[in-house]
């Protein structure tokens, strides 16, 4: 329970000090393409990066979003990726989200039914010290929102 509640904790500490200094958060769009050809989607601040790749079939290109973010005391690098209206009519059959410069503390992953946003289930993906990526034979292939949080090292004196 208390490993649940410092995530939380990372999670509101996070948000908050993005939104609250916009000159560390910064959202550009990309789009997501069938076809099932792998892709990845690369954005960062200062000398840290998120790194989203993905393999999609079925449906058209659809406009996704990225959000990273650095909090204003430089411990914790965060970076966000979802379809703004939602649902995903595609089918990802493979997916990975890896920060560089950061080690991972936090991460979730969601799909959406309708208007309602799910977790994924825990054996759907797995989480590494510096990746997400979905698990073999288990991930349902539904993904609409990434979240990654990852704690930033400093070398000592």
């Amino acid at each position: 329970m208390a490993f649940l509640l410092e995530i939380e904790w990372y999670v509101l500490y996070v948000l908050a000090t993005t939104e609250a200094s916009s000159a560390k958060t910064k959202t550009v769009e990309f789009n997501v393409k069938p076809g099932g050809v792998v892709h990845t989607f690369t954005e960062g601040i200062d000398k840290y990066e998120c790194s989203f790749t993905y393999a999609a079939q079925g449906g058209t290109n659809e406009d996704w979003l990225m959000s990273v973010g650095l909090s204003d005391d430089d411990m914790l690098f965060s970076c966000s990726l979802w379809r703004p209206q939602g649902k995903s009519y595609l089918f990802f059959t493979q997916f990975k989200a890896e920060l560089k410069g950061t080690k991972i503390k936090y991460a979730n992953a969601y799909s959406q039914t309708g208007h309602s946003e799910m977790l994924l289930k825990p054996e759907e993906f797995t989480i590494g010290d510096s990746t997400v990526t979905h698990t073999d034979g288990k991930f349902s292939a539904q993904l609409s929102k990434l979240t990654v949080i990852g704690q930033i090292g400093h070398d000592e004196l």
